[in-house]
């Protein structure tokens, strides 16, 4: 996915939040049973409450070393959430709080986040072939094999359409066959077809129908932009990726309002098909027996971060966009950022790194 540069764009001011550096005095590390927070949603609030490292027990010993290793990896933003509270928020390399910045492949999951909004108001079926919607000849495919692809194939990356012939391009003639619906994975950029999918039976824009169901409901900021190439990148501040992932914690529920039906969420955020365990509906899975990576059909075996929580799960893009999800910690970790060790698609070694320095905060 191309790079979407956006300048820093001022829509609110939100004061930045810094880690505190008490001490612990020796307390055991632990996660607080409090209840969950919920940042609040009016215009221009830039309200949130905190928990600085001491209060959750934590190691300050552990922060700056953290901080050290993300700016040297060209981080713009890094924010960490416990119980819906902030408990660092800082900014890297002339960000702020206020600058807006590309998500790249972590929006996937805004899509297919849209996608179970839109299955749950009764305008479409993940189970429906994507020609139901957008007609014959949305690929180069031949009818019969076309027509084996359903929405939900879309959503685990398992076209069987030519990964390696399309690259970013989703126009028809870029789209071409491989193999049978549902019997290969392999990581490409049709699933942004979803987008035309959920506009049409919206009969709206994606990004009004985006808006209205998602993005206005739980305080976000952020635009989408379109790409030469058909693709549709999302760029929001970095609290509003951190407002996104808290939802997706509380298993698409924001404070007493269900956004997402948690049904949806369960099959979104487990494994979705038996080729690469590691991926569920655009979501991916840490702590499978074994996992696939973006531009390779190869198996690995183990987790994918092995430091990191098994029960996690992931948003990631291109240049090391990162949303993480730890239920069991109750946590949302946000990293925005140039890559940290040249371009990469989704997965790099700066994941492994990252995640030893994180898990030194609270072991």
């Amino acid at each position: 996915m191309k790079r979407i540069f956006l300048s820093a764009i001022t829509l609110l001011t939100i004061a930045s939040c810094s880690s505190e550096n008490e001490t612990s005095s020796g307390s055991t590390p632990v996660t607080p049973t409090e209840s969950m927070y919920f940042p609040p949603i009016g215009s221009g609030s830039t309200t949130w409450e905190t928990r600085s490292i001491s209060d959750l027990g934590w190691h300050t010993n552990a922060v700056q070393p953290l901080l050290d290793y993300l700016e040297q990896k060209h981080s713009k933003s890094f924010i960490v959430l416990v119980n819906g509270r902030i408990v660092m928020e800082n900014y890297f390399n002339g960000h702020t709080a206020n600058s807006y910045w590309y998500w790249a492949s972590a929006g996937k999951t805004l899509t297919s986040t849209m996608t179970g909004i839109a299955q749950q108001e009764g305008l479409l079926n993940i189970n429906n072939k994507v020609s139901d919607y957008l007609g014959n000849g949305w690929t180069s495919a031949p009818l019969a094999k076309e027509n084996l692809i359903k929405c939900k194939n879309l959503l685990t990356m398992t076209s069987g359409l030519d990964d390696a012939s399309n690259g970013d391009c989703v126009t028809p003639a870029c789209l071409t066959y491989l193999s049978d619906a549902g019997t290969r994975w392999a990581y490409d950029n049709v699933y942004v077809k979803l987008q035309d999918v959920v506009a049409t039976v919206a009969q709206t824009s994606f990004s009004n129908y985006f808006n209205s169901r998602l993005r206005d409901k739980i305080g976000m900021n952020g635009i989408w932009t379109n790409t030469s190439d058909g693709l549709s990148v999302y760029s929001s501040n970095s609290r509003s990726m951190a407002r996104f992932g808290l939802l997706i914690l509380n298993k698409g529920k924001w404070d007493n309002q269900q956004i997402l039906n948690e049904n949806y969420w369960n099959e979104a955020t487990n494994t979705s098909q038996n080729i690469n365990l590691a991926y569920g509906y655009l979501w991916w899975l840490n702590g499978k027996s074994s996992y696939h990576l973006p531009q390779s059909q190869y198996q690995f075996s183990g987790s994918i971060i092995p430091s990191a929580p098994s029960d996690m799960y992931m948003a990631l893009g291109k240049n090391d966009q990162k949303i993480y999800i730890i239920p069991s910690k109750k946590m949302v970790i946000i990293r925005m950022g140039d890559a940290a060790d040249g371009s990469n698609m989704a997965l790099s070694d700066f994941d492994e790194v990252l995640w030893q320095k994180i898990k030194a905060l609270y072991e």
